[in-house]
């Protein structure tokens, strides 16, 4: 699910996000790596670091005129995220247009906080760095962009963070520091062993960014710490002293920290853009500094009240139709033909699935799902293939009863493959759409709802008992299902999924119910949004 709506107000990127295909076509070096997925959409892959640095440096020549290079083999930033954090730094200071100091700790080979915040507030920084490499790449984009006047760039020891850095700065005192501390605290962390909740899916873009840059001793956590460890000594040398976390669970403890040691003003927010969210902290022992307010708890909760959603325009519903009438469907309503075709893929990824009442011209079912079927199936194929490489003895008897699972998870790698490639493709939202009201009784009526379908097995969401209808070419597999999902007493997720009009598309919603993680109900979106796609394509 896309976080951008919750950038910051000022983030050029909030509401006009980058548009790939214009970019291609007028920067041929970032062309390359842009592709067209299933609807025709222009993406950029994010596990490739070349995809990323790409889209980087586009980024900055087009919107701030700024030209830098940045190795492959060190930290590549995110542009929005980046200015994010300068926005926010500008909420600490007072005022982004008036000449201000700052500090970057550890401003890597792009030296991107100072190139920002020198281009568009005229700032002076301080950026320091300890990698010989990220020195060499960003001390070069500094003079390439013909900021040297205001960004210097120094050298510093290993371990440096503050006081050293300004051991020959004596009288000067800094508006703000920023930095962005490494996340990890050893490999096994980089990798994502135990560093990252085992519910949550894999990162949707890679890793890059050399050992200084992504991991130090004890990890994030503790590299905060010795900055605060700094700031009780300087103090007032800097009005404000900030950090931007990679870990929400950091924030409490450093915090706390602060609390401890007697810091009278702290404040934090969070930074969300793309898929991708970062938390911030900062920290101030000025009286007459003005403290942003935290982010607001209401803003979360429209954030999580909002359906996941996803658009199929006119010409796919024509094809998707064709489709549910080769698989049975009667009926002559797209809506119907197209929630035909998706209990189909529920029943093959067995996924539990329930029409309920809903409003008229729509078609809404209630999903249960029990395990996580639609990730992942590449490994599991090639896990069963491994297992009949083992039996080479068998008879062709025993081969005949294993193809047809190995039929099935090769349907879902297909559509795995396609979900690989849209990594970063956020899902679409629907605008100007009156279904608040479903969200926000859900909770209260799905019971009674869902009771009252029970009392007439015959009735269709339509209310028309007895007659053959898009259900009608599921019923034979749904049969195999309990006859409640809200009987069930272990799941990993509930939704209600709305399929309804939008001019002469067709728009599928998912609204959260209750469960253990909603990135499962995005991934199981964004696999029945490939899937349909992949149909019509096939078409």
């Amino acid at each position: 699910m896309s976080l951008n709506k919750s950038m910051h107000p000022r983030n050029r990127y909030k509401d006009k996000p980058p548009d790939f295909a214009y970019l291609a076509s007028k920067y041929p070096e970032f062309q390359e790596h842009v592709h067209t997925n299933l609807s025709g959409r222009a993406i950029v892959n994010f596990k490739e670091p070349e995809a990323v640095r790409a889209l980087t440096c586009t980024l900055l020549k087009e919107d701030f005129g700024l030209s830098i290079e940045i190795p492959l083999e060190r930290l590549i930033p995110t542009v929005p995220l980046r200015l994010n954090y300068i926005h926010w730094v500008e909420d600490l200071v007072d005022g982004q247009k008036q000449p201000r100091r700052g500090i970057d700790i550890g401003t890597g080979a792009s030296c991107i906080y100072p190139l920002l915040g020198a281009t568009m507030n005229g700032w002076f920084f301080l950026a320091t760095e300890v990698d010989d490499i990220c020195f060499d790449y960003a001390t070069r984009n500094v003079e390439q962009n013909h900021l040297s006047d205001l960004v210097k760039v120094v050298k510093v020891p290993q371990k440096t963070l503050l006081m050293d850095a300004l051991k020959e700065e004596t009288e000067i005192v800094y508006d703000f520091c920023m930095c962005n501390p490494p996340f990890f605290a050893n490999q096994l962390e980089a990798k994502g062993v135990n560093s990252r909740n085992a519910r949550r899916p894999p990162p949707s873009s890679v890793n890059t960014g050399g050992v200084t840059e992504i991991m130090a001793e004890g990890g994030e956590l503790e590299f905060v710490k010795r900055i605060i460890h700094d700031s009780l000594q300087l103090k007032k040398r800097l009005r404000w002293y900030s950090c931007m976390l990679g870990k929400k669970c950091s924030l409490t403890p450093l915090k706390e920290e602060l609390r401890k040691q007697g810091v009278p003003k702290v404040t934090h927010t969070e930074f969300c853009q793309g898929r991708t969210m970062r938390w911030a902290l900062a920290w101030s022992f000025y009286d007459d500094v003005i403290v942003p307010s935290p982010p607001s708890k209401k803003r979360k909760l429209d954030r999580a009240r909002k359906p996941l959603s996803f658009t199929l325009p006119h010409v796919a519903v024509k094809e998707l139709q064709a489709k549910a009438r080769a698989l049975g469907c009667t009926s002559r309503h797209p809506l119907k033909a197209i929630t035909t075709l998706v209990e189909k893929t529920l029943t093959d990824l067995r996924v539990l699935h329930k029409h309920v009442p809903c409003r008229e011209h729509e078609q809404s079912l209630l999903l249960t799902a029990m395990e996580n079927t639609w990730l992942h199936g590449r490994q599991k194929r090639r896990e069963q293939m491994r297992q009949l490489r083992e039996l080479p003895r068998a008879d062709h008897n025993t081969a005949a009863t294993t193809m047809p699972s190995l039929t099935q998870d090769t349907q879902v790698d297909a559509a795995q493959k396609s979900d690989d490639l849209e990594v970063t493709a956020e899902l679409p939202s629907v605008e100007g759409r009156k279904v608040t009201d479903i969200a926000d009784e859900v909770d209260q009526k799905l019971p009674e709802q869902v009771a009252d379908v029970e009392t007439k097995p015959g009735c269709d969401p339509a209310g028309t008992c007895g007659q053959k209808d898009a259900s009608d070419a599921t019923s034979e597999m749904s049969s195999k299902q309990p006859a409640s999902p809200l009987s069930v007493e272990r799941f990993l997720f509930k939704c209600l999924l709305n399929v309804l009009h939008e001019e002469s598309d067709a728009v599928i919603e998912m609204h959260w119910v209750e469960g253990q993680n909603k990135d499962l109900m995005n991934q199981l979106c964004t696999f029945l949004r490939n899937t349909l796609l992949k149909a019509v394509s096939k078409s």
